[in-house]
């Protein structure tokens, strides 16, 4: 659409909306609810609430390789037992406090990754999947044989035991809080750089994107190496919060499990989807875990129904059906005619002022 005297309209490039704004005043106010629960709540709120956080953190992690760079990966709980263990082992053997050893091992766990992307990175589809799954396995097996890690019978994290219970638990909550937060915030920023770009570009065709001058393997490796250092801070966390690690529990695939099902109910290649599935999981596993098997099958049916009616998750539906973003993380082109606090319209055929970039 041009101007009266012919000429190209101005236009200027926007992200945000006012409805972005509000978004952002009410998250704030969450956070910051969020971060008071330990002064007024009980121990066992919060305790429940570590839960759904790393659970939150995890299900982003999860999302940021599947849902954006394509790697649909089922081996992460092998940086989840490796964020575990390195806080054992810094902790307990390197006397490290643990406040910093829950960091500094999600470090470690981007040392294994380091030389593991370059081999699984080979292979494609579901031979990757598996690649994921057999390099976790490996990580158990010989986690599980090393006398010094206490063998099948895991080890207590003495280094965490020995903090006054008030500190460690309110500690634990706070560090959890802002992994959960941190994970979200990482994803947004990632998401509105060019690695956000590329990303996009590789999960629709790598081929394509190469072709246009991404660097595939580079990027993937960068988006891997992220992912295993959130797995194993959320590892860590877990470790702090139940004093304890066992290689079967920290090495299990239940964790890749409750991501998968939270990024699949939520909405796949979203930011919003996994808070919404972390919140619909987290919901349901308070509500009937107290039936046992029963509750895995009830949770097979509702993904089952959700794969089938919304494909895209919850979010995905409500996107494509009212196209609302929480998150302005694409670019939108503007006529400076128009006021620049409205809400950005889709694109028409005929007389809109907005189009949108990816």
């Amino acid at each position: 659409m041009s101007a009266p005297d012919g000429t190209a309209p101005a236009f200027r490039v926007a992200r945000s909306t006012r409805m972005h704004r509000y978004v952002l005043v009410v998250s704030v106010g969450v956070i910051v609810v969020l971060a008071s629960v330990p002064m007024w709540a009980e121990v066992s709120v919060t305790r429940t609430l570590v839960t759904f956080f790393t659970l939150l953190a995890l299900a982003q992690m999860w999302n940021l390789l599947g849902g954006y760079a394509g790697l649909i990966s089922v081996g992460q709980q092998a940086y989840i037992g490796l964020g575990a263990y390195g806080m054992w082992l810094l902790g307990d053997v390197l006397g490290v406090h643990p406040f910093i050893s829950v960091f500094a091992a999600g470090l470690l766990a981007v040392l294994i990754a380091l030389p593991v992307a370059p081999l699984i990175f080979r292979l494609r589809g579901g031979y990757f999947a598996i690649g994921t799954w057999v390099v976790a396995e490996v990580v158990r097996l010989i986690v599980s044989n090393i006398p010094a890690t206490g063998g099948g019978s895991g080890k207590t994290i003495i280094s965490a035991a020995r903090l006054p219970i008030d500190t460690r638990i309110t500690g634990t909550y706070l560090l959890a809080l802002f992994v959960a937060v941190g994970s979200v915030l990482l994803v947004y920023f990632m998401l509105r750089s060019r690695i956000g770009l590329a990303l996009t570009a590789i999960r629709d065709n790598d081929l394509a994107a190469q072709s246009s001058g991404v660097n595939v393997f580079r990027s993937k490796l960068y988006v891997y190496l992220i992912a295993a250092f959130g797995c194993g801070v959320v590892g860590a966390v877990v470790a702090m919060n139940l004093l304890r690690i066992q290689p079967n529990a920290a090495f299990s695939i239940n964790w890749t499990a409750y991501a998968l099902f939270i990024v699949v109910i939520g909405g796949f290649g979203t930011i919003e989807g996994p808070i919404i599935g972390a919140v619909i999981y987290f919901t349901l596993l308070q509500s009937l875990s107290q039936y046992g098997t029963l509750y895995m099958l009830l949770l097979g049916i509702v993904a089952v129904i959700m794969a089938t009616v919304a494909p895209k998750g919850i979010w995905g539906f409500v996107e494509k059906r009212w196209n609302i973003h929480l998150f302005p993380v694409s670019r939108r082109l503007v006529l400076k005619t128009e006021p620049p606090d409205d809400d950005v319209k889709p694109a028409k055929a005929k007389d809109s002022a907005v189009a949108e970039t990816a």
